[in-house]
């Protein structure tokens, strides 16, 4: 008698951890409104040389588009970092924050992101190459 539901606890733990098909046409249609807006800010902009370090100073704007992080310096100039791990809340309004003794930003590197209100941490990722987007 005991052993059935420890029998059934696999399915059970295994039935809990999938996704229905609603879910994963929703991420996918996210995922594709997230590449258009992306895609949208990079119009008319021509990628340039991957770079390892990019300056902090002067301030520039960062965005969030999914994984991607975009660094505005200025109207002809783009630093995009495709991230690995979760800073994907930067594109809800999330805080990035990064600790950087050299007063760049590198490969490599690893930020945080804390939620505006609450100022607890949400995610944290690790910068992908920085890639510059300039006007042709």
């Amino acid at each position: 008698m005991r052993t059935l539901p420890l029998l059934m606890l696999p399915a059970v733990v295994l039935g809990a951890c999938t996704q229905t098909q609603a879910e994963v046409e929703r991420a996918q249609v996210r995922d594709s409104e997230v590449q258009a807006k992306l895609a949208k800010e990079l119009a008319g902009l021509v990628p340039g040389k991957p770079e390892t370090c990019i300056s902090q100073f002067p301030q520039k704007q960062s965005s969030g588009y999914g994984a991607t992080i975009l660094y505005r310096v200025n109207s002809g100039l783009v630093y995009r970092s495709d991230t690995v791990g979760g800073c994907e809340g930067i594109a809800r309004g999330d805080i990035l924050v990064t600790r950087t003794p050299t007063g760049q930003l590198c490969r490599g590197d690893i930020a945080q992101t804390f939620d505006q209100a609450s100022r607890f941490p949400t995610g944290s990722c690790s910068f992908g190459a920085f890639i510059p987007y300039r006007k042709p």
